[in-house]
This record gives C-alpha cells, sequence and structure tokens, in this order.
C-alpha cells in the first residue's frame, strides 16, 4: 500500500506524519515553529527516518500563508507576506522536494484540511463548501464543484472586511495589516488582547462569546451570500469553547433574515453550520490528503 508524508505546517508548531488515512498514521510528530531553518530540518530529518523503513510516495504540505500557489512563479511553495517576519519568502515545498524526491502537493493549510474533510470528514459527498479554522488566526478555504478554490493566489477568508461598532467593542483589532478585519477582531489572540486573557480559561457565559459568536456570524454570512456553499465547516481551537456552535448558528439565522429559502438553512442549520469531522487532525490530514490528490500533485508539481 502507498505511503504518504504530510506536513500541517502552522505558526505555531507543525506536525508531520506518514500514512495511508485517519485510521493509519504510523508516526506522527508535534513540534515548536522556530525559525525557517531549524524548523525545516526537524521535518526534513522526520521523513528522511521514515523513508528509511518504507518509501514515501508523494509529501503534501497544508502550510499557513499567505503563501504561492503558482506552479509558474519563481516563489512557488514559499511563504510570502506573513506576518512572522523570519518566516517571509522562505521556500518550504522545494527543501522537501529535493532532499525526498517525491512528489509535493502544496496549499493552503485550510484547503488543505477542506480536502481532507471531503475525503474523510464533514465535506463527504459534497462539491461546493466551506471550512473555517478559527485560532491563531482566521483562515478559509474550500471546493467549489469539486476544486480547491484558487485563482489570483488564493482564498484569504479571514481578512474580509466585516461591520465594526466602535461604541460597543472599542478594540482597534490585531491584525497588523488591516486592524479590524474579520481575523484582527475574532481570532484567539484578539479574544486574549480584548479581554486580558486567553479564550480558553474565559467561562462560557462570559460576554466575549456573545461578541465572537456575532463576528464569525457576519463573516459566515458573507461566504454564504457570496460562494454559496452546501455546508460551512469550523475548525480551530477556538471553536472547542463550548455553547459557541449554536450561538453562531442563531446569528447567521438572523443575519440572512430569511432571505436564502432553503431548508438546509432553515430547518436543518445544525448540519450546515458544523465543527470539523476530523477535529485537531483535519490539518494534518489534509495535507496527506493533498499527497493522495492527484490534482493536487499535477498542480504544484507540473
Amino acid at each position: 500500500m502507498a505511503l504518504f508524508g504530510a506536513v500541517e505546517a502552522g505558526g505555531t508548531k507543525f506536525v508531520c506524519a506518514v500514512g495511508t488515512g485517519p485510521d493509519d498514521l504510523r508516526a506522527r510528530l508535534a513540534f515548536p515553529t522556530t525559525t525557517p531553518a531549524e524548523t525545516i530540518a526537524q521535518v526534513l530529518a522526520f521523513f528522511q527516518e521514515q523513508a528509511r523503513l518504507e518509501p514515501l510516495t508523494a509529501v503534501g504540505i497544508a502550510s499557513f500563508g499567505p503563501i504561492d500557489v503558482n506552479p509558474a512563479s519563481p516563489h512557488f511553495g514559499y511563504i510570502t507576506s506573513t506576518p512572522k517576519l523570519e518566516w517571509q519568502y522562505a521556500d518550504l515545498a522545494g527543501p522537501v522536494r529535493r532532499c525526498l524526491g517525491v512528489p509535493v502537493g502544496f496549499d493552503t493549510d485550510v484547503n488543505g484540511a477542506a480536502l481532507g474533510e471531503r475525503r474523510w470528514g464533514a465535506a463527504q459527498g459534497l462539491d461546493t463548501f466551506i471550512y473555517v479554522t478559527v485560532g491563531t488566526g482566521i483562515g478559509g478555504g474550500g471546493m467549489v464543484e469539486g476544486k480547491l478554490m484558487h485563482g489570483l493566489l488564493h482564498p484569504e477568508m479571514g481578512h474580509m472586511r466585516i461591520p465594526h461598532d466602535w461604541k460597543a467593542d472599542p478594540f482597534p483589532g490585531a491584525c497588523p495589516f488591516h486592524g479590524d478585519c474579520l481575523e484582527g477582531l475574532a481570532c484567539g489572540p484578539a479574544i486574549e488582547a480584548r479581554w486580558g486573557g486567553k479564550g480558553q480559561h474565559l467561562p462560557p457565559d462570559h460576554e466575549a462569546w456573545e461578541l465572537e459568536a456575532q463576528y464569525l456570524a457576519l463573516g459566515i454570512n458573507n461566504l454564504i451570500c457570496t460562494v454559496s456553499p452546501q455546508r460551512v465547516i469550523l475548525g480551530g481551537g477556538v471553536m472547542h469553547q463550548p455553547g459557541l456552535f449554536p450561538r453562531v448558528r442563531s446569528r447567521v439565522l438572523g443575519l440572512l433574515n430569511r432571505y436564502i429559502q432553503a431548508p438546509e438553512l432553515l430547518k436543518h442549520v445544525d448540519q450546515y453550520v458544523v465543527p470539523a469531522g476530523r477535529g485537531d487532525n483535519a490539518g494534518v490530514l489534509g495535507a496527506m490528503a493533498l499527497a493522495m490528490d492527484p490534482a493536487a500533485l499535477r498542480a504544484t508539481c507540473g
């Protein structure tokens, strides 16, 4: 059976794994994201050790961004204008391909997670859906008619501009590029900066969660109206907060105000805005799905 490698490249930590799917992760290693040289060296060492046990067929990399996913670009496979300054224009895919000599699929962490959710998780049987992660940052990806979303570069759903009531919420936002975009208002660090404590330490009835649900619902409303997804999947650490999903669903319905007459929304919103089916493994399994996907390998390797 073909063996695949996976790299979930996050701004806080990297996760590397080999296997054939969610029921066969033969090795898994997580380590902090430090400098590009140190972190990539750990990635290569992990796969070199695993390849000595059994050859790899391909490796998928699902990375924080922004990244360059254009195969014709001289910076293809690079992380580009990230707020993590030392990672700006770091070549991530190239060293893996050169060292291991196998095809490498390369895409955003959220596009990878979307692909994994379609193969093994909450998007099975769907061809048009959105995956959004809410954690250290906010990112979104997905598929339209069975194809991962690309275009000029890749979706940056976390940086959409949403209404900000400065009187109700004077917090200026945490995004170094845009201030009060969706990510700047609703990511984990924004919650911590606004309320003086990490989200997981705030009680379920804290006013933070009403505000968080409102911001997330505003973003999801925009995505529903522009992409018309068959489902919206939410992952990431912030979404572990008890009671947040019901708040978000209620506000999504309120914002849409019955304009979109679809029973999936009006009667079954709890099956429309849903948690990631693969939970905290969505990222690394998404990377593995990139390694297994012929279209992703053709797009990234030529």
